[in-house]
């Protein structure tokens, strides 16, 4: 079986016992590690694997051709996206500073970005300026260097970007959070409706819980993809990103998947989605 998901910790924390043959009945899995704009890509193409990680703010571009598994993605609480600066600090009081200005993003796509629209259609006066899309890992070195106004960020940059000397003008996370009530719905795994979806999510849930078990099992297949990351921040990502939503999305990880495609929605953002598509 065809599957593609990120290097970044938590999704080689989750499929550790999976890709290694560790869950009973479960089929080989032939990988592809990807970067999230990847792997959106590669699901909209309509020449993507069986099974694969996407930003849930894809999602409505894929429902037709894949479904939403109840486990194995990452929503949370304290762990959304950042807006950065190199030389302003904290605030959506100070968010009329991004207005006309460059802003790279790691991908049109992405939860992050429709995450960042929302915000800045409530707060940034007129909008921001020109749209880049780079790899994650290019954005703050870009924003540090001068070469950007303000960089959108996400997964470990929440524990290394002052390490670049930058500021932090907006947790997103923390704004969709007080906004809503609901968790950050951020990455998403679908597999092909055409496959035993009861079965995928099973072995999904069975791989979680193995890693839970027996995190030591996982520890040097994840610093193998982990992108030079040291095993504190390695491992503070996987605290972060891998919770109770990983394992059962529940009530209200539907609930908070649905107030985000509904309200980008309403603004024109994304394409209406059919509630019915997501269960």
């Amino acid at each position: 079986m065809n599957i593609a998901f990120s290097p970044c910790p938590n999704d080689t924390f989750v499929f550790h016992a999976w890709v290694h043959g560790l869950i009973p009945g479960a089929p080989e899995l032939d990988v592809t590690y990807a970067d999230i704009d990847i792997t959106n890509g590669l699901a909209a193409s309509g020449r993507g694997p069986d099974v694969l990680k996407v930003s849930y703010a894809a999602l409505p571009w894929l429902l037709d051709e894949y479904a939403l598994l109840p486990c194995g993605g990452a929503l949370g609480r304290g762990c959304g996206p950042l807006v950065l600066t190199a030389g302003t600090d904290g605030g959506a009081d100070e968010a009329s500073a991004l207005s006309g200005r460059r802003v790279a993003v790691p991908s049109e796509r992405s939860t992050a970005y429709l995450l960042f629209r929302l915000w800045a259609a409530q707060h940034v006066p007129g909008g921001v300026g020109e749209i880049i899309v780079m790899p994650f890992d290019e954005i703050m070195p870009a924003v540090q260097r001068g070469d950007i106004d303000a960089g959108l960020v996400i997964h470990e940059a929440r524990f290394t970007y002052q390490n670049y000397g930058l500021k932090m003008l907006q947790d997103l996370g923390s704004w969709w959070e007080s906004d809503t009530g609901l968790p950050i719905p951020l990455g998403a795994i679908i597999a092909r409706r055409s496959l035993d979806l009861a079965a995928l999510a099973g072995w999904t849930r069975e791989s979680v819980e193995y890693a839970w078990a027996h995190p030591e099992a996982s520890a040097d297949y994840v610093m193998s993809h982990a992108q030079e990351m040291s095993p504190e921040v390695t491992q503070a990502h996987i605290n972060l990103y891998v919770n109770r939503y990983t394992a059962e999305l529940g009530e209200d990880g539907y609930a908070a998947v649905a107030a985000l495609l509904d309200r980008a929605a309403a603004e024109g953002l994304v394409p209406k989605v059919d509630p019915a598509k997501l269960r």
